[in-house]
């Protein structure tokens, strides 16, 4: 069989309320969030890679019994999979904070509730003394591990982001420390087709919803593990009402 030219192409594609459509054989991993002994959350390691497929079709909806895969219940269960999110570049939508050799964006509404900013008094309190250097590290560190790219750490001296070169590749995140399964970690600038063909900004890091839950599709919100109080509150800390 002929494979079709789109097909090479690496892709993910947002069925309406339905799936996500993975094509150009994406690499699929699982990876656990690992904490350290305060309860920190400090990185992912793998626990498993999928065979190598040209392409496969993921659950959206949270309700599959073959997950991570799609065996079509989203239309069974109703499942209404209406993309809300901004399609603001990022650096249009980012709140800039500023220490003396770092400077932080940050859009709080991509935010995976993954907690890797919050080690050591949490990002911003280590960007404020970024002229020490264990500090400096420490933050560098947890922007570059921000799963859902809320946050991005730029050298003010280069003027150049820190990021770590992802293979492109889609990790299926594993949150013990909340006993649940976490978004899909979309890497290495992966393009997102959204369902009426537009296509949302590539960048190195997002995460996408596959609980069916988030109010901020595709992308994930923490629904994952949040109730609608916790939500709430987070809201309102960065303004977002």
């Amino acid at each position: 069989m002929i494979m079709a030219v789109n097909e090479k192409e690496m892709r993910i594609k947002i069925i309406k309320d339905g799936p996500y459509r993975v094509t150009g054989g994406v690499p699929l991993l699982e990876q656990v969030i690992v904490t350290d002994d305060d309860g920190h959350t400090r990185g992912l390691i793998d626990i498993k890679e999928y065979p190598r497929r040209e392409a496969y079709i993921l659950c959206r909806c949270g309700s599959s019994e073959n997950k991570p895969f799609c065996d079509g219940t989203h239309s069974k269960v109703g499942f209404d999979g209406s993309e809300t999110a901004s399609r603001k570049p990022y650096l249009e939508k980012a709140e800039t904070f500023e220490g003396p050799d770092l400077k932080l964006t940050d859009v709080h509404e991509l935010c995976d509730h993954s907690r890797f900013c919050q080690r050591s008094g949490g990002i911003r309190n280590l960007v404020q003394k970024s002229d020490d250097p264990e500090a400096r590290q420490t933050a560098i560190e947890e922007a570059m591990i921000c799963p859902s790219g809320r946050l991005v750490l730029w050298d003010k001296k280069t003027g150049k982001p820190f990021e770590k070169e992802f293979e492109p590749s889609i990790v299926l995140v594993h949150d013990k420390q909340k006993g649940c399964e976490g978004p899909l970690w979309v890497r290495g600038g992966i393009p997102i087709e959204s369902a009426d063909g537009s296509m949302y900004e590539s960048r190195n890091r997002v995460t996408l919803c596959r609980c069916g839950k988030s109010e901020n599709k595709p992308y994930c919100d923490g629904s994952h593990w949040m109730n609608s109080q916790q939500k709430l509150e987070f809201r309102k800390k960065w303004g977002l009402e």
